[in-house]
């Protein structure tokens, strides 16, 4: 799935994971082994409701079992049979209570046949149609199951440790149609309806179960034989071969990678409307948003798509094909999923792009470590599961998988891979499965890393210090660990004992030479290592290849840093570099990242520099970065356009009205510069701007629809900037009513917060009221929006709100960020409030002094006068 306790309590610098009401969660005992499930459903879609039998097949692990327990939110439970007897029952909102008539034997397996009705279910399964607000919105009901959701729509052992085979028989109106996991046996018309019976015959999880059904076009492709089926909205077709048509492709390449061939009887991926994640990998049978679908246009720069698809495809290895015995061990699937991202950005697109793929989920982590909280990647403490689907859970996890790559090699990584596949399939695991699979295939206990990195929270934070003496041809470098603290040499919560290869740099004839690397082991809070070469080097590369998850900040000369953003082989050791000059600021450093954002053959190596750029403060960077608006790759224009925002001259604001003006080749590009734009003259330099831009956004608003709302989305991203103009906010309030596009009437309430912080008190009242009527809404990402809206304010009177929606929602996901929003309202409006009353207070005191001094001066001059 792709979209968000124990705790290092020595480190405070960071946000406990763990909120109020978090505890450890086991898996149920277990009375037995879910053989088989078969659901027989007929869909109401009008009344959206899901009635049928539900007929579970155990095979008891041991006897005098008299009572079985089941999962079952706000079902409704007509009957209950055991080998076709009717059985006692009593049920609640959570849980079937079944009191066997017999009580169980073991060696002889029950069929539990469960008569039930799912009607407007919360959670589970979703009916999706026309209303008065979106007339056109396509007939489709589809099912998402991940974490525990499955329980809404059918009685179940609702855990990751019960694999079985399912079977799905399914009564729709014509002409819709119906897909499931596995093979379609059989198809049957009864009048206006027609039957659809699929069978999986691979053992898996009741989360992976699924159920997709609308009028869809279908697009057939095909690997070894075996079907690979895309579904859309009809219309869509086109779009379709351009989002999904790699996927034989990407097939044959996991299956090499994993070393087990696609291990199902066909691949279906099934595009549906207000679908609450990217995707969702249910075995055979995946569901992505079809926001995901791109048009010619969007396919110059968007490779997000691209990603997602492979992302899902390699769970139905890691998390379908090898499935977690537990939440806690997500990682295993959800790490290996993002980092099969960067495997098929290798395979597609080169080393580069991988690296920088890889840098870019590292950052996504690093936010959430150090401006959210702080949790080992394995924890069995939560108040929900959902909860561990984080930045941890996804790109640190993604990151774990690539630094074991580079300690074992590839040969041996990808070897253990496939042990640990062949080993476990159709089978569950924990994290103790992975090391036993790397330890088997190659000799090497990785336990080490996997405590250092997984069983508890951080990373390392290097700053490395070079200086050459060159009387005794000696390099000196400094490693310091600067998460730890100063005097906690001995701290093992703190400091990672790692052996990182640093490397020295020589060019001959303005081109790379070569390295000479050395290994060391870092393990101390501050390090010094000396190196005997022959030759001063032009530069160092600390963590040559930059393999190991962590931050580097670096101290080297200008000199070394310019050389080593020319020349050092790896993308993210020139990134470095750029960021450490950018730092150091001057003239020197705008050439070099100047000659770096025109020269430089691998564009992420541009769009970085181009952010570098903005952070100098000097002319020369500005006029540098408007050349570079004629850069050929739209990823680096855009990262341009972006820099630009903090470039905020005459000069600067009229390149970015040019383009955006002329338009963009790129939907992103022109997206990004009407968000600048808004940036630009919320400045005072540019205050005069104002006018002229607000009137710019407000054509965009009107005409540029294009795909997906990209280009509108960065208008109302530009105007929320202009955090003192009514009439920007009288634009955005404009997209926030029903029958809007969604995705642009979910930016333009997300923009309500950040809009608010520059409005007059009335102004914010009403934001507030609008935000309220908004929150009422049940759709799961119109909720979202509403609390990172409530989250930006800085007013106490939003965290009413936010409590509201927290303690209603039904979503887990909706309720912590409704608290973690809390929490920043409250620092944010307490702020304020004891500024407010300092000011009240000096105020007072300036009162008081002027009273006093009054009364000084009056008996002064009735003294003289006297």
């Amino acid at each position: 799935m792709k979209l968000h306790f124990y705790f290092d309590s020595e480190n405070n610098r960071h946000k406990s994971f763990e909120l109020p009401g978090s505890r450890p969660h086991y898996n149920p005992d277990r009375p037995g082994q879910v053989e088989h499930i078969f659901l027989d459903l007929a869909l109401d879609i009008p009344n959206r409701t899901c009635q049928g039998t539900c007929s579970i097949r155990l095979a008891p692990v041991r006897s005098a079992i008299d009572r079985l327990t089941l999962d079952a939110v706000n079902l409704n439970i007509q009957s209950v049979q055991v080998d076709g007897s009717p059985q006692d029952f009593d049920c609640d909102e959570e849980q079937l209570h079944i009191k066997l008539a017999t009580p169980t034997q073991v060696g002889k397996q029950i069929e539990i046949a469960i008569a039930y009705t799912a009607q407007k279910p919360q959670r589970g399964i979703y009916f999706i149609g026309p209303d008065k607000h979106y007339p056109h919105k396509p007939v489709q009901v589809w099912t998402q199951g991940e974490d525990e959701d499955s329980r809404f729509w059918f009685p179940c052992f609702d855990y990751p440790g019960q694999l079985a085979t399912s079977e799905i028989r399914v009564r729709v109106p014509k002409p819709l149609i119906a897909i499931s996991n596995g093979e379609l046996i059989h198809t049957e018309d009864v009048g206006e309806d027609k039957i659809y019976h699929w069978l999986q015959k691979e053992v898996h999880p009741t989360y992976l179960m699924t159920l997709a059904v609308g009028d869809f076009a279908e697009i057939q492709d095909t690997w070894n034989s075996k079907p690979v089926t895309y579904y859309v909205e009809k219309g869509r077709e086109e779009e379709a071969r351009l989002t999904m048509g790699k996927t034989p492709r990407m097939i044959e390449f996991f299956s090499e990678k994993f070393g087990y061939p696609y291990p199902f009887p066909k691949y279906a991926q099934v595009c549906v409307d207000d679908f609450i994640f990217g995707g969702m990998e249910n075995t055979s049978t995946t569901l992505l948003t079809d926001r995901c679908l791109i048009d010619e246009r969007a396919s110059l720069d968007n490779r997000g798509s691209e990603s997602l698809v492979a992302h899902e495809l390699a769970h139905q290895w890691f998390g379908d094909l090898v499935v977690i015995k537990h939440w806690s061990h997500a990682w295993i699937k959800e790490g290996m999923a993002t980092y099969s991202e960067v495997l098929w950005t290798e395979n597609e697109y080169g080393l580069e792009d991988a690296a920088y793929y890889r840098l870019n989920e590292a950052r996504n982590y690093f936010i959430e470590d150090s401006s959210r909280y702080r949790r080992p990647i394995v924890t069995h403490v939560y108040r929900e599961a959902i909860e561990l689907y984080d930045r941890h859970l996804y790109e640190k996890g993604a990151c774990v998988y690539h630094t074991i790559r580079a300690e074992l090699g590839d040969e041996l990584f990808f070897r253990a891979i496939h042990t640990f596949v062949q080993d476990n399939a159709h089978k569950t695991v924990e994290t103790v499965d992975l090391l036993r699979a790397i330890e088997k295939t190659t000799g090497r206990n990785l336990l080490f890393l996997f405590d250092q990195y997984v069983y508890r929270g951080g990373h390392p934070d290097y700053k490395v210090a070079y200086s050459w003496d060159g009387d005794s041809k000696l390099a000196k470098v400094t490693v310091t660990q600067t998460q730890a603290k100063e005097g906690n040499n001995g701290s093992d919560s703190e400091l990672f004992d790692l052996k990182i290869p640093i490397a020295f740099g020589y060019t001959q004839e303005n081109k790379f030479k070569e390295f000479k690397t050395f290994t060391v082991r870092v393990h101390e809070r501050e390090q010094t290592f000396y190196f005997p070469l022959e030759e001063k080097p032009q530069f160092v590369s600390f963590d040559v290849g930059n393999h190991y998850l962590k931050t580097v900040s670096l101290e080297y000369a200008v000199a070394e840093l310019k050389a080593q953003l020319q020349f050092d082989p790896d993308p993210i050791s020139r990134i470095y570099a750029a960021e450490t000059l950018a730092k150091k600021g001057g003239l020197e450093a705008v050439k070099a990242l100047s000659d770096a954002l025109e020269k430089d053959a691998f564009w992420g190596i541009r769009a970085e520099v181009a952010k570098q750029l903005a952070e100098v403060k000097l002319d020369q960077a500005g006029e540098a970065l408007v050349h570079g608006l004629n850069d050929e790759n739209p990823l680096v224009r855009r990262a341009v356009v972006e820099a630009l925002a903090k470039i905020k001259t005459a000069e600067s604001y009229d390149a970015v009205k040019h383009l955006l003006e002329k338009g963009d080749a790129s939907y992103y590009v022109e997206s990004s510069a009407a968000r600048t734009i808004g940036g630009m003259v919320a400045s005072p330099i540019l205050k005069d701007k104002e006018d002229e831009a607000i009137a710019l956004l407000s054509r965009i608003l009107r005409e540029k629809a294009g795909w997906n709302e990209v280009v509108r989305i960065g208008a109302i991203a530009g105007l929320c900037q202009l955090k003192t103009s009514p009439v920007a906010l009288n634009l955005i309030l404009e997209y926030t009513y029903p029958g809007i596009p969604q995705a642009l009437r979910l930016a333009a309430i997300r923009a309500l917060g950040a809009v608010s912080t520059g409005q007059t008190p009335n102004n914010v009242d009403w934001i507030i009221e609008q935000l309220q009527e908004l929150s009422r809404e049940t759709f799961f990402l119109t909720q979202v929006a509403v609390v990172t809206a409530l989250g930006q304010m800085e007013t106490a009177k939003a965290i009413p709100v936010l409590n509201s929606l927290g303690s209603t929602t039904p979503d887990g996901r909706v309720r912590r960020i409704a608290e973690e929003a809390v929490q920043k309202v409250q620092q944010v409006a307490g702020t304020d409030q004891s500024v407010k009353q300092l000011r009240e207070e000096l105020d007072q005191l300036k009162k008081s002094n002027q009273e006093l001094m009054s009364r000084l001066e009056s008996l002064e001059a009735k003294s003289k006068s006297s």
